[in-house]
């Protein structure tokens, strides 16, 4: 249906003064906090709107289309006439609360960059590695221009935040940027991941806080159809004869959108696996659905039919329909799907005294579902500890066999929590504790010993609550304490204090300079080379790659040294800071 037959003159004025409106905006939206000439971008945007104003006198009876055309022409010229002054910086902290600065990464060699971010992507990275990566990908900087291109850089951050899956940090970074176009991948695991947990009003949020024309096919039909939901059809209507002008097509989308909007009763029953929209339009339109998911089927669609209370004829699912217990096996493997009951189903088979007495062996003939039930069904009967265990290791290797090892986690914690360590054979121990959940402990308080420099209340000074003037007085008068106790003996992690209070310029008296010697831990070479050229993000990320999957307070004294030392030597002192309240304090 062509516009010009839903739009009057009255229409065609509200829309061109709400695309006029939304222009200026546009032209006022900060690009750039750092170094943009606000004057001289004001009197350019004023020139602009004067052309625009001459323009529109001439031309009251364009078309939509070429309305759009006119203002995209606009918005060319207006980022070219930026682009030729600065480049636009993408990221959420002020790099001065982190001893950053904006040219951080200029500097570095790209090549360098994306074989560091390849190794960093083959690492389940710990929380201490995760929080200096995402401190060095999202403080406000340019981006590096050696041998990697603004799409690359960008893409790298756009794969950690969704490895991480840290919603709100995706969110808050595609907003407050406004960069949904420069990462359509990135925003679609957004809208997909809310929509699949049955949050549409969060997934559509992410439109509403969005103020710029949406390029990507798939997020201009999402947002076509949240504005559908929200009841702003003609607002719709619009954008979609927009796209559909500038070409776009799509049979499916087209006919359930019809149906929405009220132009067809009867839309067809077609089911489009294609991506999780498509199946969603699906279920609006015919809320019976029926759908049997397979093992094929993506498993964001698997969630949506579980968040939606679609999976409900597997409850009563028969015990001899095998391939659909398989598929109900991956989608509790991707937790898709509950736990507890796949194993309700696992009860339900039928095996008769002698199975069940030599469960051990008779599983072996069987199928790899029906050994599984038999084998789980004979845990339940077993009270011998240790061959309750040998049965759990059996059960557990028969799903990783498979490549489906989470389907059978939760259950196994459960049998493995009834358990006392102490009984656990030696034999079992391993598989013991590797299955098993280990409560992370709460974080543990500081407690002060004055008798070892590095767990001293000189500590405070890396919380910024010691004077400079005091913490050189009181580590002057601690060291003359050690000097005449001929028992004490500096530690490692003593001089790595000592050594970041001479970094931060404590004078510390030339006449307790011998009290240690100690060989120096050699900074690698690469971070060496990045300290002399002061490529402070290369080297955080260097940093993160070093701790990898390790907690920071584990790590050997020997690496904490020269971690330290680059964080020293690139006065990065609020990290280093942290860093050092987790790894020299006693804590209890």
């Amino acid at each position: 249906m062509k516009i010009l037959r839903l739009l009057n003159k009255k229409y065609l004025s509200i829309i061109f003064t709400f695309l006029i409106v939304f222009h200026s905006l546009a032209e006022d939206k900060p690009i750039d906090i750092w170094d943009l000439n606000k004057k001289q971008i004001e009197q350019e945007s004023e020139a602009e709107k004067y052309k625009k104003k001459d323009s529109t006198e001439n031309s009251s009876e364009l078309s939509i289309y070429e309305m759009q055309v006119l203002k995209d022409q606009n918005e060319i010229k207006l980022d070219q006439n930026i682009n030729s002054q600065t480049v636009k910086i993408v990221g959420l902290y002020d790099p001065e609360d982190y001893d950053l600065d904006i040219n951080m990464w200029s500097n570095s060699n790209g090549d360098q960059i994306k074989n560091i971010f390849i190794k960093l992507n083959n690492l389940n990275l710990s929380n201490d590695a995760n929080e200096i990566l995402r401190i060095a990908l999202f403080t406000n900087a340019y981006y590096p221009k050696v041998n990697i291109s603004e799409k690359e850089f960008l893409k790298f951050k756009s794969e950690w935040l969704i490895k991480n899956s840290d919603l709100d940090l995706i969110e808050e970074y595609l907003i407050k940027n406004q960069v949904i176009n420069l990462h359509p991948k990135l925003t679609r695991y957004l809208v997909d991941y809310y929509l699949s947990v049955a949050e549409l009003e969060k997934a559509c949020q992410i439109f509403q806080k969005n103020f710029e024309p949406i390029s990507d096919d798939y997020l201009s039909k999402f947002n076509i159809y949240c504005l559908i939901v929200e009841g702003k059809k003609d607002e719709a209507q619009i954008i979609y004869d927009l796209k559909k002008e500038q070409g776009f097509k799509d049979k499916y989308f087209e006919n359930k959108i019809n149906f929405l909007f009220g132009f067809t009763n009867n839309p067809d029953d077609k089911i489009s696996e294609k991506s999780l929209l498509n199946f969603h339009l699906a279920h609006q339109t015919n809320p019976k659905i029926v759908f049997n998911p397979k093992a094929s089927t993506n498993k964001l669609i698997w969630k949506y039919l579980s968040s939606h209370n679609l999976l409900n004829s597997f409850q009563e699912i028969d015990v001899t329909e095998l391939e659909k217990i398989s598929n109900i096996e991956l989608a509790v493997h991707n937790k898709n799907y509950p736990e507890e009951d796949l194993f309700n189903i696992y009860k339900r088979f039928q095996f008769n005294i002698n199975q069940l007495l030599e469960a051990q062996t008779s599983y072996k003939s069987m199928s790899n579902i029906e050994a599984r039930a038999l084998i789980y069904q004979k845990i339940l009967l077993e009270s011998e500890m240790v061959e309750k265990l040998k049965l759990l290791k059996i059960l557990k290797n028969s799903f990783e066999n498979e490549n489906i090892g989470n389907a059978f986690d939760t259950e196994l914690k459960k049998f493995l929590e009834t358990m006392n360590p102490l009984d656990i054979p030696d034999n079992l121990t391993s598989f013991y504790y590797t299955n098993i959940q280990i409560k992370v402990a709460k974080d543990k308080k500081i407690k002060f010993n004055n008798d070892v420099l590095h767990q001293s209340k000189l500590l405070n000074y890396f919380n910024k609550d010691y004077p400079k003037s005091k913490i050189e007085k009181d580590i002057n008068n601690f060291l003359k304490k050690i000097k005449k106790n001929k028992k004490y003996f500096l530690s490692k992690k003593d001089v790595i204090f000592l050594e970041t209070l001479k970094s931060d310029g404590v004078v510390i008296e030339k006449k307790y300079e011998d009290l240690y010697e100690m060989n120096i831990s050699e900074i690698p070479t690469d971070i060496q080379v990045m300290i002399n050229n002061n490529e402070k993000a290369a080297a955080l990320l260097r940093i993160a790659e070093v701790i990898g999957e390790d907690k920071i307070e584990r790590m050997d004294e020997d690496t904490m040294y020269f971690i330290i030392s680059t964080l020293n030597q690139l006065n990065i002192d609020r990290i280093r800071n942290n860093i050092l309240l987790k790894v020299l304090p006693l804590k209890v």
